[in-house]
């Protein structure tokens, strides 16, 4: 992909020269700080529960997952193409994958580094003496990274819909709260064919049923991979059809 590595490093570079990436950092790593203690006491001081609600198996973390990721990505296409930029970057000797992966690799980049707080707070536990299983905190945060990325793709897919950031952070987010409530909805309906479409969907079950157990299984992994490299090729063909238009 031709052009990758420099829409990347553009990309990651002006997200942490941005205000709007350090203000969600910091809110986010605030939030799993408090959320942490709150998970300690209600799991009666056993750390790998604490740990595991930390990066999948709370409301908390469901919550960032709709937010954050559409706020990292509404500006990156939907902005470009609003001000002509896009036009002249689609000119440049990039191809159109290259751009969407390189835009696509500084959110999911951003997402694992926010994830990967927790790494810092299991070593303050381990400091103080917990028992810390590093298995369970890898295959939580390789979890939690790859949910995300699937997350980044619905927003890099809105972002590439529209010429208003906020519409497309407002399209993405209301895409996210579908795709986590319909397992629910499909439990309380009961509906045959709306349950057999949530099994090739459900996101939650998918992320709880092995990583936060520190058990790498690749249909998992699979499962995570292929839903977002879809999304990356719809925004491919997006950012196309803006190439012809």
């Amino acid at each position: 992909m031709n052009g990758f590595t420099a829409i990347y490093r553009r990309e990651l570079v002006g997200l942490f020269l941005g205000p709007l990436a350090w203000t969600l950092l910091c809110i986010a790593l605030a939030l799993q700080g408090v959320m942490l203690l709150f998970y300690l006491v209600g799991a009666q001081g056993d750390v790998d529960i604490a740990l595991r609600f930390l990066l999948g198996d709370s409301f908390v973390f469901w919550v960032l997952c709709a937010l954050v990721p559409p706020l990292l990505t509404m500006r990156m296409l939907s902005e470009e193409s609003r001000s002509g930029l896009l036009e002249y970057l689609l000119t440049a000797p990039v191809t159109d994958l290259a751009v969407v992966c390189g835009k696509f690799g500084a959110a999911l980049s951003f997402m694992a580094i926010l994830w990967a707080s927790v790494f810092a707070y299991a070593l303050v536990l381990a400091a103080c003496g917990a028992g810390i299983d590093w298995g369970i905190v890898c295959s939580s945060w390789i979890g939690a990274t790859l949910c995300s990325g699937l997350f980044c793709g619905i927003g890099l897919l809105m972002s590439s819909l529209t010429t208003l950031p906020v519409l497309s952070a407002f399209a993405a987010v209301i895409a996210n709260l579908v795709l986590m409530l319909l397992p629910l909805v499909a439990r309380l309906v009961d509906w045959p064919i709306l349950t057999g479409l949530v099994k090739w969907i459900d996101i939650s079950s998918n992320l709880t049923s092995a990583f936060l157990y520190g058990v790498l299984d690749s249909a998992y992994v699979v499962f995570f991979v292929s839903w977002t490299a879809l999304l990356v090729f719809l925004t491919t063909r997006s950012v196309e059809a803006r190439r012809w238009s």
